[in-house]
């Protein structure tokens, strides 16, 4: 079956006055109609970067170097702004992690949803509010009738982030790309988002890119994982098989920090040092020098994908699971 998101070789530079730096690097992912893929790694790592170039929000002074994108068989990279309008916020939308943010705060509800369903389809403005008030109701946001005509500010954190999912699914979409979307909220709050997000997908048949920096959430909600390090993607395969056994350091490292690692009175485990900034990433493995086991070929020699499976298609760029580095 063809990808529904296919991107190739993608690379993304900035021109900085001191040069040019590379926050995307060589990073190749696919993504089947349905299918729920989680993007994971500390902040720096190029996981925003990577969801905004699907969508051609990279601004000056960054740019997309080299590589396709190719959104249901057509490749979108090569789109102009006039073209990939009409793609973003219909056939591709965005969950923002600020949910108020996202949302105009002189403009009601109402307007705001109508205002993109207008931009993208033809109809009536009373077409239009019957949409929104579906989707209101499909996120379960109760009374929508009396919610649209309220302000951002009349709603909690985890309504506003609801109406942020209702936008997004005003045109039915095909690929939803959540980029951290529970990051401003409590924990209760965020397992039901998560669970909205699941039922949505599974109900609606839509694509999900989750964005977050948290293993432990992508665990319970995608099928799919592809943890990044420094604008690379250094580990991707099927979530349970990434959570029971991963396979490169970094990996092991993230999932070792989760509170639940722990017993009760441990100390939570944290990985020594800090991700390098684009301007000063190490030759080698970019991890080398946070690595527990690197070796001197770490030093010197950049890791190539690997498989840690090839059945299941789990891969790891690291010299221990090529086999370069004795473990």
């Amino acid at each position: 079956m063809e990808p529904i998101l296919d991107i190739k070789n993608l690379d993304v530079k900035f021109a900085l006055r001191t040069g040019t730096v590379t926050a995307i690097d060589n990073l190749s992912l696919s993504l089947a109609k349905g299918e729920r893929l989680g993007i994971v790694g500390e902040s720096g790592a190029g996981k925003s970067v990577m969801g905004f170039s699907i969508i051609n929000l990279i601004r000056k002074p960054g740019y997309i170097a080299n590589g396709s994108i190719y959104f249901r068989g057509e490749e979108i990279s090569r789109y102009s702004e006039e073209e990939i309008r009409a793609i973003r916020g219909n056939r591709i939308s965005t969950i923002f992690q600020d949910p108020m943010m996202a949302l105009n705060p002189v403009l009601t509800i109402g307007t705001q949803m109508t205002e993109a369903i207008l931009a993208h389809m033809d109809m009536t403005q009373e077409e239009a509010e019957r949409i929104a008030l579906e989707k209101l109701a499909k996120v379960h946001i109760p009374a929508p009738e009396k919610r649209l005509n309220q302000y951002p500010h009349e709603f909690s954190g985890g309504m506003r982030q609801r109406i942020i999912i209702a936008i997004s699914l005003l045109t039915d979409p095909d690929l939803i790309i959540a980029d951290e979307p529970t990051t401003a909220l409590d924990v209760t709050i965020q397992a039901e988002i998560m669970d909205l997000l699941i039922e949505l997908c599974e109900s609606e048949g839509m694509s999900l890119i989750l964005i977050t920096h948290d293993l432990g959430v992508v665990s319970e909600v995608t099928e799919r994982i592809a943890v990044m390090y420094a604008g690379r993607v250094i580990e991707t395969g099927p979530t349970e098989a990434i959570i029971k056994n991963p396979q490169h350091p970094y990996t092991q490292g993230l999932l070792k920090a989760l509170p639940e690692s722990r017993t009760p009175g441990e100390p939570l485990y944290q990985i020594p040092g800090m991700m390098p900034t684009l301007t000063d990433i190490p030759p080698g493995c970019a991890f080398n020098p946070r690595c527990p086991m690197r070796g001197e070929i770490c030093i010197t020699k950049r890791p190539e994908a690997a498989f840690a499976d090839e059945h299941t298609g789990h891969m790891a760029a690291c010299h221990l699971v090529s086999g370069d580095l004795a473990s």
